[in-house]
């Protein structure tokens, strides 16, 4: 009797549907963001390419290409944009529930597994940009790893 192959996983990034799936979350949410009151003035005057650098950056996170940390920024740098902003929880709680609503709205996959994973980076992700938004000063070297995020498995996020 021959072994049988173990199927391969799919990455979130896989899972989500790809590029395009990323691009059309964060592009509608920051659509959504400008009409949010609570919202609105933490983004107000963000530039027009940054629904597209955030979406390349979650995309990557999940283990898709690494477009955001070969073309637009880093880990470090997405940490730096968060500094002095003194982010609150009610504003932090805001962009969770939005982010995820539009989740449902573009289509993202609804199966329990799949949002389980995507809640559990966003809410890690939204409370560390609260408290570096508190912060004058990146604590991390400016080489640090992107973070990646997938299904559960055993040691939850890890840095390559």
């Amino acid at each position: 009797m021959e072994p049988q192959l173990k199927e391969s996983v799919p990455t979130l990034y896989e899972w989500a549907g790809g590029m395009e799936k990323f691009e059309a979350w964060t592009d509608l949410f920051y659509q959504r963001v400008r009409n949010d009151s609570i919202l609105e003035p933490v983004f107000r005057g963000m530039a027009p390419e940054h629904a597209k650098h955030v979406a390349h950056f979650i995309a990557e996170v999940f283990r898709g290409p690494a477009q955001y940390s070969d073309n637009e920024g880093s880990h470090y740098a997405m940490i730096h944009k968060h500094l002095g902003k003194h982010l609150t929880e009610t504003q932090r709680r805001r962009w969770i529930n939005l982010i995820l609503d539009t989740a449902d709205d573009v289509g993202l996959p609804d199966d329990p597994e799949f949002r389980s994973a995507v809640v559990g980076y966003l809410e890690w992700g939204s409370r560390l940009a609260v408290i570096n938004s508190k912060e004058e000063a990146v604590n991390e070297p400016k080489d640090a790893p992107m973070p990646t995020w997938g299904w559960g498995e055993p040691g939850g996020p890890y840095i390559p």
